[in-house]
């Protein structure tokens, strides 16, 4: 069982340190009964999560299935500092109320996945406030600023003169002093957060605390082009709160090589599971698209439930393969006559009019399904359905 549980949270990670340790917490657990804590922060930086960001999600699922509690640590105060990984400056202080709205839509969010039964919900705000001007020049002697300079994006901006406000130094250190605070048994992140998670390690040994977590590190999810990473400024991300039919869509989108990369991240089915998937359609007995569509109903139904789910295949159905139009749509009333890719953009089919232009030269957009081609159309008043791609749809009703 160990060893089962063992294959199970290696499954698509990039890196473990102190593996041993999780091996000695799992043996406990199975033997004893005992349960461990696995803590995964999370800074409340936007509303809403897309689906790169649930892939340490179901990490923390499988490690409640072998006996963790999990430490979902909010970053409330941490928050209001930015994490400077990967940043080529200093990001701009959020405000207090919008922490507070983002940390309230991040705790609906999780729960799609995580078992609330074995889940501790905490804040940092309640151990770093009562840290105090004493507790925090105490925690700044722990580290020097010649090993913070060796982070690669410190390193970066300070050859070419850029700012590092000393509050940024501060967030890794905070970060680390959120596992004392916790005594944490491990702590799960993204490959980008190594020197964060480290710290963690290192503030349980400068606290004498008697055990250091073992850290997992996750990949970056590709997006939906299969090549950077899952983003909303790059367009290629699936929400956790698009809409089915939307979310459907794009998972089917996807291509066949990178359909397996999510089935390992994302998907609840065990390696067993997938690997007989794997052979099915290397032995020709599945065909790909079927085994995506298994894929986009288990995570629309994760978020949407299973009625919804299959709601949206049959819209998936009727839209592709039958070259309907769907049932359901946004309406926007418009004042005409109006340039379509004004329209386009309106309509937030399009996120700029020059990418709407590009679109009609590369024969994407349709008008009542037919193929437009004329950038320079001007919609005269009437009721229209306007089409972007295979997924994208409004009603247009210009006066």
């Amino acid at each position: 069982m160990i060893e089962e549980a063992l294959q199970e949270i290696r499954r698509g990670t990039a890196e473990i340190i102190d593996e041993t340790r999780i091996v000695t917490l799992l043996q406990a657990y199975f033997h004893e009964g005992k349960p461990y804590t696995v803590k995964a922060g999370f800074d409340p930086t936007a509303p809403d999560l897309h689906l790169g960001h649930t892939v340490l999600l179901q990490k923390l699922a499988t490690f409640q299935k072998y006996g963790a509690t999990i430490q979902f640590l909010i970053g409330d105060f941490t928050a209001q500092i930015g994490d400077p990984t990967g940043k080529s400056e200093t990001r701009k202080k959020l405000l207090p109320a919008d922490i507070e709205e983002n940390a309230k839509s991040y705790k609906m969010q999780v729960f799609k996945i995580l078992d609330p039964q074995k889940t501790e919900v905490v804040f940092n705000s309640e151990w770093i406030n009562p840290l105090g001007a004493a507790g925090m020049l105490e925690l700044t002697t722990t580290y020097n600023v010649a090993r913070m300079l060796e982070r690669d994006d410190f390193e970066k901006r300070y050859k070419r003169g850029a700012s590092i406000s000393i509050s940024e130094f501060i967030y890794p250190l905070l970060q680390g002093y959120d596992s004392v605070h916790l005594e944490s048994d491990i702590e799960v992140g993204g490959t980008d957060q190594k020197f964060n998670l480290l710290m963690g390690r290192h503030l349980q040994r400068a606290y004498e605390q008697e055990k250091q977590q073992a850290v997992l590190m996750m990949p970056i999810l590709e997006g939906l082009d299969g090549v950077q990473k899952m983003s909303k400024s790059l367009h290629n991300y699936i929400g956790v709160s698009d809409m089915p039919n939307d979310m459907f869509g794009k998972i089917l989108s996807i291509s066949d090589t990178l359909m397996w990369r999510y089935y390992e991240l994302l998907s609840a089915k065990s390696l067993k599971e997938i690997a007989i998937l794997q052979e099915g359609v290397s032995g020709g007995s599945l065909h790909p698209k079927n085994v995506k569509e298994m894929l986009a109903l288990e995570i629309v139904g994760r978020f949407h439930g299973a009625r919804a789910a299959t709601e949206a295949q049959a819209e998936f159905e009727k839209v592709h393969a039958k070259s309907d139009i769907p049932t359901d749509m946004a309406t926007f009333e418009l004042e005409g006559p109006l340039w379509i890719a004004k329209v386009l953009q309106a309509c937030q089919l399009e996120p700029s009019t020059s990418q709407a232009r590009r679109d009609i030269k590369q024969g994407a957009v349709k008008i009542d399904q037919i193929k437009l081609s004329d950038e320079q159309l001007q919609l005269e008043s009437g009721e229209y359905v306007v089409q972007v791609g295979k997924r994208k749809f409004a009603r247009v009703k210009v006066k």
